[in-house]
């Protein structure tokens, strides 16, 4: 017999709201600085353009993680209704960590859409393809390049705790890609529409920043937009618009 405290069953087909999970919380070790704080060359900060391209590839809202450089990685937060921020405690302890800071706030009838913050290039026709023309309770499927797999990562209300417990118990780098190989996550091939590659290193003569306090701290740059192949969609005709 359910507890009154239970979440309520969600049918396992019926189409549910996507929230998008970008994950920022690290110290961005191999970059040298906190990739929250990361623009590109033309100033735009990754955390806008991850954010930007989950809402517009399909999410209804994001919830940002956020954790190294917090108060200063807050200000480059885009400032929409759509887009809220919360800070993961624990972090350092790993990304699992982080990932379970973003599905804990979530209510239980809506989808993750999991990315990341080095992936400022993902384009939103990557997100959409992903979310598909419905996405349930029981989704659990990702996007891969050529075989491998990459980001966002689709995870339904069916299987978010069971996720969760697993990165808490472990929030080692591993953990949550080994749990998804486990629970039979499906492929959803997007190498048409992107390399799918993270950015982990700076590249040379950064430019500088204006921090929370007023101190000047670096940026690194980042490439242009870069897409392989051709800039299209060829999803367009059927809808309307190891890691983690």
């Amino acid at each position: 017999m359910p507890r009154p405290d239970d979440p309520l069953p969600v049918a396992p087909h019926v189409p549910l709201p996507v929230t998008g999970v970008l994950l920022a919380a690290g110290a961005g070790t191999r970059m040298g600085m906190p990739k929250a704080l990361v623009r590109t060359t033309d100033g735009t900060p990754w955390l806008g353009s991850v954010s930007r391209a989950l809402l517009d590839g399909g999410c209804a809202s994001v919830v940002v993680v956020l954790g190294a450089a917090a108060g200063d990685a807050r200000v480059l937060v885009p400032d929409l209704p759509s887009v809220r921020t919360v800070v993961a405690e624990h972090w350092a302890e790993g990304p699992g960590a982080s990932l379970a800071a973003g599905l804990r706030v979530l209510d239980d009838g809506v989808v993750a859409c999991v990315a990341l913050v080095d992936l400022p290039t993902m384009p939103p026709t990557v997100v959409r393809r992903v979310i598909g023309a419905s996405a349930g309770a029981d989704v659990l499927r990702r996007a891969a390049f050529d075989g491998r797999p990459g980001h966002p990562v689709l995870v339904g209300p069916a299987h978010r705790g069971a996720l969760v417990a697993a990165v808490t118990a472990d929030p080692g780098d591993r953990v949550a890609g080994a749990w998804l190989r486990r629970a039979g996550v499906s492929a959803v091939d997007c190498a048409d529409l992107w390399d799918g590659e993270d950015q982990d290193r700076p590249t040379p003569g950064p430019p500088v920043d204006q921090t929370a306090d007023g101190s000047v701290a670096p940026v690194a740059e980042c490439e242009p937009v870069r897409l392989v192949g051709r800039v299209h969609d060829p999803d367009a005709e059927h809808h309307p618009e190891d890691p983690p």
